[in-house]
């Protein structure tokens, strides 16, 4: 799994948590698996200011010695104002940090020997991500959670700015899980002890009306069985704003009313009781917001009927997160077409796994393959997608270019150069395709079309165009080059990996 894959899976576990213990251990976790730290450690705040030392991972010596061990703000305060920031990261030097080797801070000190580059990691260096409440936006930040603290990068050097960006996206999100997992908690222990004090029936209902009327998050009470379940009977004014509607109108609706319709089978497949879904849910201005919805029951009295109670939480700015993450995965940090991992993808989701009417499991056709079939052959099967064996079948072509004497480029005016080259190339080809066809990066100078519904001379008419388009001078500051390329066009078709079509026609362009 590479780096991408592994922070985007890290990201994702933090919010699947049922506790607040096991919220801060996969923090610390998602730190040594996802980011690439040898040691982590989160410290929590507690309640009296101080920071207690809430979970570790990467060494179980040093998790045994310093877990549950308490330093004073007033240190970490200190630690927080020192060193250098990048960004929301605060990061110590070894030259500045031997003042808190004696304080009261919990530190595991790693031996080794003294770095022989300027950017090598110290054993002594330290680094630091805090951790804050944030807004209902997620724009201002508020108090502070508590502080990660890693070591010991697995590069053995001094994160590079892409890492710290990927520690800060990671701190924000393990804020946002804990601050969740803190507020579930809460409305757990609300619950429980609504259930203890039903002798004193009138306080707990107005300790759970000001728990539902005030919570920061969405609440909904909503019918449970009968005629009318799952309509919505009250809302608290959070939910209310969350989707700009009235309480007045909340109550006409019930949840599958309001849901996208890409997700209504999410929602039906939902349980009533600690049910969980992440789904889109409508505004009254026609947009829709990304929202995580957990389920619970409460009854009236003991043999009185039963309610759904709703908690909904705005989750947008993660999700969003989570798609740029997904697409950083699967396209070019330069071009920001989709990269090879992606092309193949598309292959397959065109592509069914049997071969093709007329051609064996290698491809090869049927001496019968166009006069029907007999009782030894396979079935014949209808794909859109057929290959292309006469000149009025249409099939999905693959338009190989690689670009000729692009390593000139580089070596005459620069990297940069080339990738202004790249760029240009990429525009070019994206302005050139149809709606439905796709364009890739394949490799450092190579790029494929995948259009559907071509035939031979369609793909060769298309295959000319845009290669005239790559052939159309381009602007260096005040020089102008030409670039050319090599044509390949090959035809995937049922039943074989998107690699055989790609190299056929990557040798037919080399």
């Amino acid at each position: 799994m590479d780096k991408s894959h592994s922070l985007q899976a890290a990201v994702q576990g933090l919010h699947l948590a049922r506790s607040l213990a096991d919220t801060l251990q996969i923090v610390a976790d998602g730190l040594v698996t996802g980011l690439g730290y040898e040691l982590a450690c989160v410290n929590l705040v507690r309640t009296d200011g101080n920071l207690v030392v809430a979970s570790f991972a990467g060494n179980p010596a040093a998790e045994e010695l310093i877990t549950g061990r308490v330093g004073s703000r007033e240190s970490w305060e200190r630690r927080l104002s020192m060193g250098e920031a990048w960004g929301d990261l605060r990061f110590i030097p070894h030259t500045e940090g031997w003042v808190l080797d004696d304080d009261d801070v919990p530190q595991w000190y790693t031996d080794g020997p003294a770095p022989s580059a300027e950017d090598e990691w110290h054993p002594s260096d330290r680094l630091f991500a805090p951790l804050y409440t944030r807004s209902a936006s997620g724009a201002s930040r508020g108090e502070l959670l508590g502080v990660i603290s890693v070591d010991r990068p697995l590069t053995r050097r001094r994160p590079t700015p892409d890492e710290r960006r990927d520690l800060e996206e990671y701190a924000f999100q393990a804020a946002i899980a804990i601050s969740n997992a803190r507020l579930r908690a809460n409305m757990q222990r609300a619950l429980v002890r609504q259930e203890r004090e039903q002798q004193a029936l009138r306080a707990s209902e107005e300790s759970f009306r000001q728990a539902f009327e005030y919570a920061p998050n969405g609440m909904a009470i909503a019918e449970m069985g009968g005629d009318h379940h799952g309509r919505i009977l009250q809302t608290n004014d959070a939910l209310c704003r969350m989707l700009g509607r009235p309480a007045s109108a909340m109550r006409r609706y019930s949840f599958s009313d309001l849901v996208h319709p890409e997700d209504i089978g999410t929602l039906l497949r939902t349980s009533a009781e600690g049910g969980h879904a992440e789904l889109r849910l409508g505004r009254r201005d026609g947009t829709y917001l990304w929202t995580s919805l957990r389920n619970s029951v409460v009854a009236d009295a003991d043999d009185g009927p039963r309610f759904l109670l709703t908690h909904v939480e705005d989750i947008e700015e993660r999700k969003h997160r989570e798609f740029e993450l997904a697409h950083r995965a699967s396209h070019d940090d330069l071009t920001g077409l989709p990269n090879s991992a992606e092309l193949h993808a598309r292959i397959d989701a065109r592509l069914c796994a049997l071969p093709e009417h007329g051609a064996d499991a290698a491809g090869e056709p049927h001496d019968n393959s166009y006069l029907g079939y007999d009782d030894q052959a396979a079935p014949p099967h209808t794909h859109v997608w057929a290959p292309v064996r006469e000149d009025d079948t249409h099939g999905l072509a693959l338009i190989f270019f690689a670009l000729r004497d692009f390593k000139a480029i580089n070596t005459q005016f620069g990297h940069d150069a080339g990738d202004s080259v790249l760029v240009e190339v990429a525009r070019r080809l994206r302005q050139a395709i149809r709606d439905n066809d796709t364009v890739a990066r394949y490799g450092g100078d190579e790029f494929v079309v995948l259009a559907d519904d071509f035939g031979p001379a369609d793909a060769h008419t298309a295959a000319v165009w845009m290669q005239s388009q790559i052939h159309l001078p381009i602007s260096l500051g005040d020089q102008v080059v030409r670039m050319h390329a090599g044509v390949g066009i090959a035809w995937a078709q049922c039943g074989t990996p998107p690699s055989d079509p790609l190299r056929a026609a990557r040798g037919f362009a080399s």
